[in-house]
């Protein structure tokens, strides 16, 4: 068997015998056939809002208007959402002020030729585009309190906005169900205090804060207050193949159309878990994989069907780094992973600090399997993380084998880990 697995912009491939893989686990995705093109589907899904007005009709009378868009760690395709969006708002309303607020979460900043790639150049040289930062507090104004009982900073030029309206995509997401819809505000343009409340060691506990959970889950139940708080009155999500393809578009309410696009990618993502001593996984390739950080989302697919005590061997290349100085000082200045785990569960919410929940769900992680990480990065690097460096498969392969001391292990592979809803 040949498998190959996304890595950076393009593949790797696992070349086993037939009888060692219980199982590929991959979306149905790749193999759904749009009734439409990616321009159609998404003019198909703008003209049909569910819930909602048309977004020509609701800019009409509006002056400041605000469209969020999504940053450049996220393969959100929007050289296709982004012109009938600007189309749509020209139409109903050509002389309203227009700026596209980039929605960076607690992210880097997007730089210039990362906006370029995302939306070509004359968008960005004609559009006022702004990036968000989560840490500049003088840009932040409270609008509410979170069912939760976190304060709601978002950033101001947001707040001030006669019409608030995003664009985006749904996935699977690790602990928030699904991502779009109601993440753009929450964390997309949230103050860092905010984000940080919400991402607090309680809520990633919670056994309802996982993949395709939304019901029940105090994450998404927070985010969701926080968009209509926000007042974010449309929204234009797409869900995409491997290949970054539009292949289902959802348009109009933030609940009402994100459901409904949850629904289809619901459809076509879940897969039952089927135990591996091995179970291999990507973080779905460039930009996905960019840094470490990012990879722990993969890592979670692998760890819903992965062995107690058996080895996740993780693809990301890495070319951007770890991702994140607090994810990383976490991990490598405590070499006692479970007293690291007991600490950030003591903290309040209050005291919720910068990546402490993403460190938090890839210590449950190391806690159930040995990860063996492939990459680009230095090997120091990732011993200083709990994994165990790889640069190739083989390589992986054979360092897995010794750590469960198996010489024909069981086998499961997931070529894009974000891309499914193990159950």
């Amino acid at each position: 068997m040949n498998i190959a697995i996304p890595y950076g912009r393009g593949h790797l491939h696992l070349e086993v015998e037939d009888s060692r893989v219980n199982a590929v686990l991959s979306s149905r995705l790749e193999s759904y056939v749009p009734t439409r093109g990616e321009r159609a589907l998404v003019e198909e899904a703008m003209a049909n809002p569910i819930g909602t007005e048309k977004l020509e009709q609701l800019v009409q009378g509006k002056e400041k208007i605000v469209l969020i868009a999504s940053d450049h760690t996220r393969p959100v395709p929007s050289k296709v959402l982004i012109p009938p969006m600007l189309s749509a708002i020209r139409r109903g309303n050509p002389d309203a002020e227009l700026t596209i607020l980039i929605a960076t979460g607690c992210h880097r900043g997007t730089t210039k030729e990362e906006l370029v790639e995302k939306f070509g150049a004359e968008i960005v040289e004609s559009e006022k585009i702004v990036i968000h930062d989560c840490t500049a507090e003088e840009d932040m104004v409270t609008i509410g309190t979170l069912p939760s009982g976190g304060a709601l900073r978002i950033n101001k030029i947001a707040a001030q906005a006669d019409l608030l309206i995003s664009e985006g995509f749904i996935e699977p997401h690790f602990f928030a169900g699904f991502s779009g819809g109601r993440k753009s505000v929450l964390p997309g343009i949230a103050s860092q205090a905010t984000v940080r409340w919400n991402h607090n060691a309680d809520f990633i506990a919670s056994p309802f804060a996982r993949t395709g959970i939304l019901e029940g889950n105090p994450i998404h139940e927070d985010m969701i207050y926080a968009a209509r708080a926000a007042k974010l009155a449309f929204i234009c999500n797409v869900v995409i193949n491997a290949k970054h393809e539009v292949v289902g578009a959802f348009a109009g309410d933030v609940a009402q159309a994100h459901l409904a696009g949850v629904d289809f990618l619901r459809s076509l993502c879940q897969c039952e878990k089927v135990p591996a001593d091995i179970v291999f996984s990507s973080n779905n390739g460039y930009p996905l994989d960019q840094n470490i950080y990012q990879a722990v989302k993969g890592m979670t697919a692998a760890e819903a069907t992965v062995k107690q005590g058996g080895v996740i061997i993780m693809l990301a290349r890495c070319n951007d780094g770890i991702g994140g100085d607090h994810f990383y000082r976490q991990l490598a200045q405590e070499p006692d992973i479970d007293k690291t785990m007991a600490l950030f569960l003591s903290r309040g919410k209050e005291q919720t600090v910068p990546d402490q929940w993403q460190t938090q769900v890839f210590l449950r992680v190391l806690k159930k399997a040995t990860v063996i990480f492939l990459s680009e990065m230095d090997d120091a690097t990732i011993r200083e993380m709990h994994m165990l460096p790889a640069k190739t498969m083989e390589e992986a392969l054979q360092k897995a084998k010794a750590i469960l001391k198996m010489e024909n292990p069981k086998i499961v592979a997931i070529p894009g880990g974000i891309s499914v809803i193990v159950k």
